[in-house]
């Protein structure tokens, strides 16, 4: 739970790596806010698009985020992300984001995999 959350804590980060956990969890937890928004707006509006207008806003910085720190964890830089917008561009940034991130320090910072894990808060 503390990775699939773990790109809302750096809402705008654009620096440094995400390892493949980090980004796959927050994409899944990117899958369930967006149907459990499209059933809210089904239910409720019957079709229109508010509430997955809404989630789609929200986390769109997020998304964003961890996905380049995650092109940065393979040594690319976060530009590749505009490969998304041409056809078949996003199946070459999908590949990119399924492979390993390049062992020890790159240009982008310390490898996440050798990182320390945060202590939890203690309330």
């Amino acid at each position: 739970m503390n990775q699939m959350l773990a790109p809302l804590k750096k809402y705008a980060v654009f620096e440094g790596r995400a390892a493949r956990p980090e980004y796959w969890w927050f994409f899944l937890f990117l899958v369930i806010v967006y149907c459990v928004a499209a059933a809210l707006d089904s239910l409720i509006f019957g079709h229109p698009l508010v509430f997955i207008s809404l989630a789609v806003l929200a986390l769109f910085l997020p998304h964003l985020g961890v996905a380049v720190r995650r092109l940065h964890d393979s040594n690319r830089s976060g530009w590749w992300m505009l490969l998304s917008l041409v056809p078949f561009g996003g199946l070459v940034v999908l590949v990119f984001m399924l492979l390993p991130g390049t062992p020890g320090e790159n240009r982008f910072g310390p490898d996440p995999k050798t990182l320390p894990e945060p202590a939890p808060a203690v309330a």
